[in-house]
């Protein structure tokens, strides 16, 4: 296992590799990074054309592992991502015939646009690294990460995830529109091609499972649990809230504080790296009262910064 100083150089070198790719969103980037070495998965959303599936494309390219891109349509089966059983007349059996789910990095573009049934098809994946068909069990190599993308302002021919397929993510967070300085480098570099294909691997999967132990290892004081579940707590007591954070949503939130604070090279949370992560981490998980789905994004995330501005922070 990496010491601190080893994962801080490890971990900027990712950083740096996606960052010439993506332009001014460091921010995003580290956040995309604790659902990485924090062994979850990450939902991308965000508007048509703001780079949410270079991000997606960023990541997976700077790794040295299997990758898999779906692009996700209404007419998609499970047996498309999962693959199927085939007879085969010369034997006189079935042989299992593995899917673009047997990978290590799964960019599931444009997420939405598959039916339910066939988003279903990623549940156990994602929280088992597992599948099951035929009553058959399948491991998934490791490290398994899905990075999911989806398109929030438009609705017509997309079925909205459910709410214990977007407890499966550990985080949601958005790109945005870039600066206009920003937005012009970004023109200047796409002059010779895509910047997203010409990035190379830094990274193996062998490491990227070692700064995934780092992360689990560091610690949490029990003043910090107190105040995690005090926040978790929160939303299932609040009016405006009809659902509130699962334990595994609360579990998920230790477990990205433990990767934001081993990717700034600390071996121990502070109330920041909480306080900071609330709304990627827990707003998608709650539903608000009252409220149609499509608006839901923008108040659950009010709410949860209420919920952290009225909590009492351990000194």
């Amino acid at each position: 296992m990496p010491t601190i100083n080893e994962t801080g150089n490890l971990i900027h070198t990712l950083e740096s590799n996606i960052g010439r790719a993506i332009l001014g969103k460091p921010q995003v980037i580290r956040l995309a990074l604790v659902a990485l070495i924090g062994e979850g998965h990450l939902l991308i959303e965000d508007a048509p054309g703001v780079g949410k599936t270079s991000l997606a494309k960023a990541i997976a390219q700077s790794l040295n592992c299997a990758f898999t891109r779906l692009q996700c349509t209404p007419d998609m089966l499970p047996s498309d991502i999962i693959g199927s059983s085939i007879f085969l007349p010369n034997k006189g059996e079935f042989e299992f015939r593995k899917g673009p789910l047997f990978t290590n990095v799964l960019l599931a573009d444009e997420i939405n646009r598959t039916t339910p049934r066939t988003q279903s098809a990623l549940l156990e994946a994602m929280n088992e690294h597992q599948v099951s068909i035929d009553g058959q069990t399948y491991r998934l190599d490791q490290p398994f990460f899905v990075l999911a993308t989806q398109n929030p302002f438009e609705f017509e021919g997309t079925y909205p995830l459910p709410e214990n397929q977007l407890d499966r993510f550990m985080l949601r967070i958005e790109v945005g529109y870039p600066s206009r300085e920003i937005e012009g480098d970004v023109l200047k570099q796409h002059r010779s091609g895509e910047p997203v294909d010409r990035l190379t691997a830094v990274l193996t999967g062998e490491q990227l499972q070692s700064l995934q132990q780092t992360a689990r290892a560091v610690r949490v004081d029990d003043s910090l649990n107190d105040y995690l579940l005090d926040l978790v707590h929160a939303t299932r007591s609040h009016d405006e809230l009809v659902l509130g954070v699962s334990t595994r949503g609360a579990l998920t939130f230790y477990r990205a504080a433990q990767s934001l604070a081993s990717i700034d090279g600390r071996d121990y949370v502070i109330p920041d790296d909480i306080k900071s992560l609330a709304i990627p981490v827990l707003a998608h998980r709650v539903v608000c009262r009252g409220m149609i789905r499509e608006n839901q994004r923008f108040r659950a995330a009010g709410i949860i910064q209420q919920i952290v501005d009225n909590t009492r922070v351990p000194s």
